[in-house]
This record gives structure tokens, sequence and C-alpha cells, in this order.
């Protein structure tokens, strides 16, 4: 597993408050939201600041999150792809 996706599932527990999951818990291929972790809409604005406050990145539209926060694995690689 690479570091980022560690570290994104480390800020993810920490950043939502879900300290009843473990990092090893959280599939990276795992959908985060609906039947996966179950995240809603407010955690995706906590996700937005996160991507912003952590890796430089700005996402200014909403449907471009979307795509973004499908999985683990597709965070990594976008934050990998455009990091500051």
């Amino acid at each position: 597993m690479s570091a980022l996706k560690i570290e994104l599932k480390e800020k993810i527990i920490e950043q939502l408050n879900l300290e009843d999951l473990s990092v090893a818990e959280i599939s990276d291929s795992e959908p985060l939201f609906g039947e996966g972790l179950g995240l809603d809409s407010i955690d995706a604005l906590e996700l937005i600041v996160m991507l912003d406050k952590d890796y430089g990145i700005k996402l200014a539209d909403p449907k471009e999150g979307r795509k973004i926060f499908e999985s683990i694995d597709t965070m990594a690689a976008y934050i990998e792809a455009n990091r500051s």
C-alpha cells in the first residue's frame, strides 16, 4: 500500500471523526460515498478543505469532486497528479 494512500486514510479517519474505523478497514477501491464508507455531502466539503489545506489543491467544480472522491485510489491518483 502506498504511503499516500495510508496517509489519506489516516486523514479521513481524523478529519471526519471516524475513530471506530482503522486504516486497514478502508479498502483502496471501495466507494467513499453511498454503500462504501457511507460518507455524505458534509463529509465531501470536509474532504475539499483537507485537499486545499494539506495538498494545495483547490476544487472549484463540485462535479469534479465527485470523480476525485470516488475511492482512495482515485483520490491518491488525483493528488499525485495535481499537488502543489
